[in-house]
């Protein structure tokens, strides 16, 4: 199994990345504030649109160092990659897999499956341990939502547009439940629904910040194996867009994303003072909140686990990785179906 490596995020919008010998210079208004050696990093984050140098980035191309810009709400805006890696017959079976409806059905099955699952596991829990907050409504959602698991695991050799549908269907029950979840500061962190580009309340604030972290580790895993992370079976090809990413992250949001914002805010890590509202209605973090968060999510990558399907011990940060493994045997053709990485 892959050893996991270090991930630098750049948080200051005035940060300015340079190459310096094998390490990177940071520099905010032309003035070194650190340097980071390159031997153990895997990836870089850098939110804000100073940038980088290009001795930087050709560096970071060469070792295989993913660099990724992303703005200040964490909207996506380009990555640094080097020469195209990987098993090209891999790639050529990807691109026609993804081109049938009904086999793209049947790998999309195995994403909304794992991410329907997840999402009942935390929904179960929050039911065990606060019975007494759980109204009617909250037990009547998880009631349909375990109908529609069925639906979803009985949906084999289907058009993906009714896995699609499925989904649509599953992901407003699950976060017509989220405000539930949420036992500290009510009146600060709400959530009516999930709004982005940019984010217009807290509770999505935060959840869009962590799903860019996530974002970031599920394409370097997917770069990693050898596929393509813009093809994907769930979500749509569109120019700019990692579909592939996207789909593997279904999957992967309750546990990893999901469950690390309930507990930041649950346990009174982040508060409502850590949070800017702008003219515009735009909510996001302080710079210094943001580091809160990423040392939160940082010390969460190193948990270990038991993974349900290799049954190997594994840290937290190397599911995505684990699961692009796994989803590469699949399209080679070694395995019959996708199993999803599910929480047990």
């Amino acid at each position: 199994m892959r050893k996991m490596l270090n991930v630098l995020y750049v948080t200051h919008p005035d940060a300015y990345l340079s190459k310096i010998g094998e390490t990177i210079a940071i520099k905010i208004k032309d003035e070194e504030v650190k340097r980071i050696p390159t031997h153990n990093l895997e990836g870089i984050v850098c939110f804000g649109y100073q940038g980088s140098s290009p001795q930087l980035m050709a560096m970071c191309a060469e070792k295989g160092i993913g660099l990724s810009f992303v703005t200040e709400y964490g909207k996506f805006l380009c990555r640094v990659n080097g020469k195209i890696s990987g098993n090209v017959l891999l790639r050529k079976q990807q691109y026609r897999l993804s081109d049938h409806r009904i086999k793209s059905g049947n790998i999309a099955r195995g994403f909304v499956l794992g991410k329907l699952l997840n999402c009942r596991s935390i929904l179960m829990r929050f039911k065990r341990e606060h019975l007494e907050l759980c109204d009617t409504n909250y037990l009547a959602n998880l009631e349909q939502l375990q109908e529609i698991i069925g639906k979803v695991n009985k949906s084999i050799d289907v058009d993906v547009d009714t896995i699609r549908g499925l989904e649509g269907i599953a992901a407003k029950i699950y976060f017509d439940c989220f405000n539930a979840l949420i036992l500290k500061n009510k009146d600060s962190f709400y959530f009516e629904g999930r709004n982005k580009r940019p984010p217009l309340d807290r509770m999505n604030a935060l959840l869009s910040f962590i799903y860019t972290l996530l974002s970031h580790d599920v394409t370097s895993a997917l770069e990693t194996v050898g596929l393509d992370p813009q093809v994907g079976f769930l979500h749509r090809d569109r120019p700019g867009r990692n579909s592939l990413a996207l789909d593997l992250m279904e999957e992967l949001r309750p546990y990893l994303a999901d469950r690390v914002a309930l507990t930041l805010i649950n346990t009174g890590v982040i508060t409502e003072k850590d949070f800017l509202e702008k003219e515009n209605g735009a909510v996001l973090l302080h710079d210094e909140s943001r580091k809160v968060v990423l040392t939160h999510w940082q010390k969460r990558k190193q948990d270990m686990i038991t993974h349900p399907f290799l049954g190997e011990k594994i840290e937290v940060g190397l599911i995505p990785y684990a699961q692009a493994l796994i989803m590469a045997r699949c399209i080679r053709g070694d395995m019959e179906d996708y199993p999803p990485f599910i929480v047990k």
